[in-house]
């Protein structure tokens, strides 16, 4: 067992790996995707999940709580990510966990729309899982990146309707 000190409370965690929970959140999360069913998303994270987004441009930085994340994702996807043709994910370094039982990967989403150079987004996600579901999920982007995607937008966003809060 091990303490929380964020959340003054005992941990239970499982001798198991976090790595395939992980793995199969992130196979859910394409199904949802795809069907646009974001109940199959539900198991994966506890009632009071927090989601540290990263990004905000994309127009919110933090989502409190499971029902307020399962919102999000379909929000932000159809504002964003299904404004383009086509979006292909790439793991960019193998998954790691550390002693605590955090996933972490390193990846990138390759959008790609006519008319316009293909688009690049390099992010770190980490989940940290109560359980067998996430409680806290974060997005990390460089300061770089985050610049790159504001570009982006303001030269590229009107010929592909994105709907983003820009500074």
């Amino acid at each position: 067992m091990a303490y929380d000190t964020r959340r003054m409370r005992p941990v239970w965690r499982s001798e198991l790996s976090n790595m395939p929970r992980f793995s199969a959140y992130a196979a859910a999360f394409e199904k949802a995707y795809e069907s646009d069913d974001w109940s199959l998303l539900e198991p994966f994270f506890t009632e009071d999940a927090v989601y540290e987004i990263g990004l905000p441009i994309l127009g919110a930085e933090r989502c409190e709580g499971r029902a307020e994340i399962l919102a999000w994702f379909p929000d932000v996807l159809d504002r964003f990510d299904r404004r383009f043709a086509s979006r292909k994910l790439e793991l960019l370094e193998a998954p790691k966990e550390n002693e605590d039982g955090e996933v972490s990967i390193v990846g990138s989403a390759i959008y790609r729309a006519e008319g316009i150079p293909d688009f690049v987004l390099l992010l770190e996600e980490t989940a940290r899982f109560e359980g067998e579901r996430i409680v806290h999920l974060e997005d990390r982007y460089t300061t770089e990146m985050a610049a790159q995607t504001e570009r982006f937008v303001r030269e590229y966003g009107p010929k592909l309707g994105l709907e983003l809060g820009l500074p």
